[in-house]
């Protein structure tokens, strides 16, 4: 066994630093300790992992030409593997590369060899055809290895981070002694905070041993980097072991065909479903042999996770997400969940949301009438579940008072949500494949645009339980399929809630159609689902809003990142409604999305008896005042000056700026608003409807609360959300926001060629008349 150690002229610092820098910028160390012999059960605990060892493949370290190292991919590597280490983390990387490397450095002597001999021997120095021999791939790894290391070295060093080369065969672990060596000097190299660099001793490396190959956890012939890295996770205690190679993971069929599923979790005994394709580009094993080599990793104690490491969008971050625990590659667990994945979940939901759209209106409203009734009939089960969340928030100090509130169910709470359900029933009889246009194109070929479901839904809400029951009528009603996504704050309210869903859903066999995510799923992995997940509605905080926009991978989203609404008072309010519209705007629930935030006076009000009973009614109802900038210019002593116009306060506060005009009113809320709500208060009819026309936003009023911008109040029956897009919905959403269109053409033998110039037949394009609405 050769072991070489390159050493950079840095500190050999210990890990008994608290403090580590990478790229100039600190890490504090984590506390990471486990002990060793049960692999990880699930994603979320990889960020747990203290030792792990990354296996690049020959796909992922050499270019597409298999001659010369991927340079740039190295390098991103390598700062991830650095910034790793640099959290406390014991790294280690079993590579390939060598003989790429030296196969690029011997042609390269090989042509420079040919053409002097072709100078000395013509006189001159033009190079001609000449053949490049067949390089044994032994040579190459002997002419690669030093470069190859040098390499490594020199890119650890930006880092601050010692490397050391080691390379093995396949002897060394049948030989106890350089077994024990091996093991030693790898434990040393891990405490002196350096780096391993292991590789397969190409130069002599001998044929497996026969008959040995993965018979038990004590054997597995290193045949491959696979195999080798897998062997050296388990001789480790590895915690973590990630192959790297050229395909996104493991798919149920090879991949690139057209049924081919990327698998998100593998569990042993499941190779029997998998049709494996061949081995990559380049490289000694195929995906078989790193199946192989992962169980055999697994049954040892190491979790592993295969997946792809040259794909230009995510190989940057795609071992540091693997340590984060997002959904990346395919994560081998021995533990099987109790439920279906969320792929599965999707799939039922979209199963289920068609024969969903296939049943009679009336069948559909059936089941909304249905879930009303179990709200009351149910009502005692329903708030001793979210009597347990609100206990259990309140012990952990979790969550803030507008949260507690919003997680809070009563009996009025459940009695306005069963009315709510039942105004949705009664308003859902001809939503779906309800006629909105109808022309005849020709003679005998007739056009109708119809409404349709949008698909699946995936409904992400926080400490909002009676979200459930809304969501899922509303869905109900259009036809759609839904994945809901709750707090885990409201789990207990939001199991019973999904339990008396799915028993009204089933008095018509669509029981699936709506689905309760209960995995560990992260947000941002739902968000990636773009193949099975039609439309996201977040339903929470901006934040969370924002995040989710975000996190969205080609999935539209539909909501509201901030709700920053106004209320302008013109010199023509009147007092009362002033204060009764102000109070009601602010005071009646300030956590709301709908809530007043910026308060809007016209200058000539100032110092008025009318701008005193605003700030009179404000005190008295403890909401504390931020004054905008030319508000604070006419006063001597004014409130604490606001940080920024654009604020969403979400509790007794709010902005109050003084403006000269409506004009420059509705400027105002232009460039500060976010399109969700604005009102205007004035008895001036003409100064009013410039305000409504004018202002660009979902909702606008006039004398009027900023708290009616909601479904129900709209007698919407609920609402999934508010919208401040200005494609397909907008404002309160309900059934109709849950729809899209097709079109439908019945024809009799006509094809596009009748015409022609020189065709049959010519285009009508005449309206015709809409069939006869349900009155009800």
């Amino acid at each position: 066994m050769l072991v070489s150690m390159y050493l950079p002229c840095h500190s050999q610092r210990l890990r008994s630093e608290s403090v580590r820098c990478w790229s100039n910028i600190p890490f504090i160390t984590v506390p990471l300790s486990r002990a060793h012999g049960k692999s990880f059960a699930h994603r979320s605990e990889l960020k747990h992992a203290k030792r792990i060892v990354v296996k690049l493949g020959s796909a992922v370290v050499t270019r597409g030409d298999e001659c010369g190292l991927a340079l740039g991919r190295l390098a991103s590597i390598v700062e991830q593997v650095s910034m790793l280490q640099n959290q406390g983390r014991e790294m280690m990387i079993v590579t390939s590369g060598a003989v790429a490397f030296g196969k690029q450095r011997l042609r390269h002597e090989i042509l420079l060899s040919q053409s002097v001999r072709q100078a000395l021997h013509s006189g001159q120095s033009q190079l001609k055809d000449m053949a490049i021999p067949v390089l044994e791939a032994r040579a190459c790894a002997a002419a690669g290895q030093s470069g190859l290391m040098a390499l490594y070295e020199a890119m650890f060093t930006q880092y601050s981070i010692c490397a050391a080369q080691i390379l093995v065969t396949n002897l060394d672990f049948h030989d106890e002694q350089k077994r024990r060596n091996l093991n030693g000097t790898l434990h040393e190299l891990l405490r002196m905070n350096i780096v391993p660099i292991i590789n397969t001793n190409d130069a002599v490396v001998p044929p497996p041993e026969p008959n040995s190959d993965l018979q038990g956890v004590n054997v597995i012939s290193v045949k491959d980097n696979d195999s080798l890295a897998a062997r050296l996770a388990v001789e480790m205690k590895t915690d973590l072991l990630i192959v790297l190679s050229d395909v996104e993971g493991l798919f149920d069929s090879p991949p690139g065909s057209d049924d081919a599923k990327l698998i998100d979790i593998f569990y042993p005994g499941d190779q029997q479903s998998v049709t494996f394709g061949t081995k990559s580009r380049v490289g000694m094993g195929g995906m078989e042999a790193k199946v192989k080599a992962a169980l055999w990793a697994l049954q040892g104690g190491t979790s592993v996770v295969i997946a792809n490491g040259t794909h230009p969008k995510i190989s940057g971050h795609v071992i540091t997400d693997i340590v984060e625990g997002k959904k990346v590659g395919t994560f081998f667990s021995e533990v099987k969940p109790a439920g279906p994945t969320v792929e599965q979940q999707a799939e039922m939901a979209r199963a289920g949301g068609r024969t969903l759209a296939a049943l009679q209106p009336e069948q559909r409203a059936e089941i909304i009438y249905r879930l009303a009734d179990l709200l009351t009939d149910q009502r005692e089960e329903i708030l001793l579940a979210n009597k347990k969340d609100l206990e259990e928030a309140e012990n952990k100090g979790r969550l803030a008072l507008p949260l507690l509130k919003r997680l809070s169910l009563s009996t009025s709470k459940l009695n306005s949500l069963a009315i709510g359900l039942r105004q949705i029933a009664a308003s859902s009889q001809d939503s779906v494949g309800r006629v909105i246009r109808r022309t005849r194109i020709a003679k005998d070929l007739d056009l109708e645009q119809v409404t349709v479901p949008i698909g699946v839904l995936l409904v992400i809400f926080e400490s909002r339980p009676d979200c459930l029951p809304q969501v899922s009528a509303l869905a109900i009603a259009s036809g759609n399929g839904l994945l809901l996504k709750g707090g885990k704050e409201a789990s207990h309210s939001n199991q019973i809630l999904h339990h008396l869903t799915q028993e009204a859903l089933s008095i018509h066999g669509v029981r699936d159609a709506v689905q309760l995510v209960n995995t560990r799923e992260e947000v941002e992995d739902l968000c990636r689902l773009d193949k099975l997940i039609d439309l996201i509605i977040p339903r929470g905080s901006s934040q969370l809003v924002r995040n989710i926009q975000k996190a969205a991978k080609g999935i539209p989203v539909m909501g509201h990142s901030e709700g920053i609404c106004h209320v302008y008072v013109d010199t023509d309010a009147s007092v009362e409604k002033v204060t009764r519209i102000t109070r009601d705007s602010k005071c009646e629930y300030p956590a709301a999305c709908n809530a007043l935030e910026t308060l809007l006076i016209h200058r000539d009000l100032l110092r008025t008896p009318l701008f005193d009973q605003i700030i009179d009614m404000l005190r008295v109802e403890q909401v504390k005042i931020h004054a905008g900038p030319k508000f604070a210019s006419y006063l001597t002593f004014s409130p604490s000056e606001v940080k920024s116009l654009r604020t969403e306060y979400g509790d007794l506060e709010c902005c109050i700026e003084v403006v000269d005009s409506v004009q420059e009113a509705v400027e105002h809320i232009h460039k500060y608003g976010s399109s969700h709500t604005d009102v205007i208060i004035t008895e001036n009819e003409k100064t009013a409807e410039f305000f409504l026309q004018h202002v660009d936003s979902a909702c606008v009023f006039w004398n009027a609360s900023t708290r009616f911008s909601d479904g129900y109040r709209f007698g919407l029956g609920a609402e999934v959300g508010i919208s401040t897009s200005r494609i397909h919905a907008r404002g309160p959403v309900g059934i109709e926001g849950l729809l899209t269109t097709k079109w439908l053409l019945r024809g009799n033998n006509h094809v596009v060629s009748d015409f022609s110039e020189h065709g049959t037949m010519k285009y009508l394009h005449e309206s015709l008349p809409l069939p006869q609405r349900n009155a009800n």
